[in-house]
């Protein structure tokens, strides 16, 4: 168990490598740049700022969850481990809602983050405390949720209206580049085509940039706002096993930190607002690796929906106060995967279990996809291998990893969806460095 716990700890490590190779890279650039500078509030102390909170808040957050589950069994926040059933641990009673600590961590680093960064950004000032409410509103929203079992219509609607001090004090454009390939579509010999013209009626094609842009205008404050919803309830339906939750959200955080670095990096016009996000996602990826080391298997705690709606909240306002939510959906694949095959469970064309975790194989000791029973004549269209099958495996993920790879053991399965998670990740980098440069301008 000792050998494999520190297997786990360098397979953590690795995803945050790049992103903090490039900080030092940046640190000992300017350092040999400019060694004698007497400003000492650059963007690399900055960042080395935000490092040691972000190391601060691992720390809080990796001592108070082991005394803080003991408040949450005491009060009855407590569940069963469903994928453990038919082993010893089945009856054990495991702490659920732990998302609440580092949530309030995170917050707690936030704001020491925010002293040193209002005072060198000033302008931002505004987007930071709506980021505070709109992330705190959410942490609320998820610990109610694990006390009170929300229905799903108010899991809905209540992330749609923390975003809104988001989209109050949001500045940046509403425009969005057309790809080359489609611009003919809108304009051709510098005049609207029938098709431009009909979209004019919706939003606003610039005509002076000859097709290539086009204002969504109240739009994208719409999208920006669904963007929430699917971020918070994405994580919270791609999870069943342990350190899922926590783990792919540990990886996100890593991305969008690496595509930060890069950004800031290459001093790119938008390097305040891959700051902002940067302190963020330091303090994030913190909190979270505090949390993963209780999370994982066997987990000792639960995250709970607190830490769910917590981590999407996140993500969601880095994407849009940062303005990169098109790039924040390319580390979303394969929740987006697991989002669309879902769908017709979700909206009820297909039996959907209240529990849609993999079952366990008492024999065996391994994970099986779970089911839904039905008619040998129904969902045929799911059964294409066994038309006559009066058991369907649940639409997850999770369920098509065991279906394609077979049975495992809940920890490597929980392994091989993460890598799968790093892959993705990977793609949605080099397809906004390298594959968008076919489609759009440089």
């Amino acid at each position: 168990m000792t050998a494999t716990r520190s297997i786990d700890t360098v397979l953590a490590t690795l995803p945050l490598i790049p992103p903090i190779w490039i900080l030092l890279e940046l640190v000992k650039n300017e350092s040999e740049i400019k060694p004698d500078r007497p400003e000492a509030w650059t963007v690399e102390s900055q960042l080395l700022a935000y490092v040691a909170v972000a190391v601060v808040g691992f720390l809080l957050t990796n001592n108070l969850v082991p005394n803080i589950k003991t408040y949450t069994l005491r009060k009855g926040l407590s569940g069963k481990d469903l994928g453990k059933k038919g082993t010893p641990c089945e009856d054990l009673d495991v702490p659920e809602a732990l998302g609440i600590v580092p949530g309030a961590i995170f917050l707690i680093c936030l704001i020491f983050c925010l002293v040193g960064y209002a005072t060198s950004n000033p302008s931002k000032l505004l987007d930071c405390n709506s980021a505070l409410l709109s992330i705190c509103f959410m942490l609320f929203l998820g610990f109610t949720d694990d006390v009170l079992d929300w229905p799903w219509r108010y899991k809905l609607l209540l992330p749609s209206v923390a975003t809104l001090p988001l989209l109050c004090c949001y500045k940046g454009s509403t425009s969005i580049v057309v790809p080359i390939q489609l611009r003919a579509l809108l304009m051709q010999e510098g005049a609207l085509t029938s098709f431009g013209r009909f979209l004019c009626c919706i939003i606003t094609v610039d005509e002076n940039a000859n097709g290539a842009i086009i204002n969504l205008g109240f739009l994208y404050l719409v999208y920006m706002g669904l963007l929430a919803v699917f971020c918070t309830n994405a994580i919270n339906i791609y999870a069943g096993i342990n350190g899922l939750e926590a783990g792919q959200s540990y990886v996100i955080g890593c991305a969008v930190l690496l595509h930060n670095m890069l950004e800031i990096r290459s001093h790119s016009a938008s390097t305040e607002n891959h700051l902002f996000s940067a302190m963020l996602m330091l303090s994030f990826v913190g909190v979270t690796m505090g949390l993963l080391r209780h999370n994982w298997f066997p987990a000792l705690v639960f995250v709970g929906d607190t830490y769910c709606y917590f981590a999407g909240m996140t993500f969601a306002v880095v994407g849009i106060l940062g303005h990169f939510s098109k790039t924040l959906l390319l580390f979303f694949i394969p929740q987006i995967l697991n989002f669309l095959w879902s769908t017709p469970q979700l909206f009820k064309f297909v039996p959907c279990p209240r529990h849609r975790l993999p079952r366990m194989n008492v024999d065996t000791g391994c994970l099986e996809p779970s089911t839904f029973r039905c008619k040998g004549t129904q969902f045929r269209w799911l059964k294409f291998l066994n038309p006559g099958a009066t058991e369907v495996a649940n639409m997850t993920l999770i369920n098509v990893c065991l279906q394609i790879f077979g049975p495992m053991k809940e920890r490597t399965l929980c392994v091989v969806l993460l890598a799968f998670q790093v892959l993705c990740c990977g793609i949605g980098l080099f397809i906004r460095y390298y594959v968008a440069q076919f489609f759009f301008d440089k």
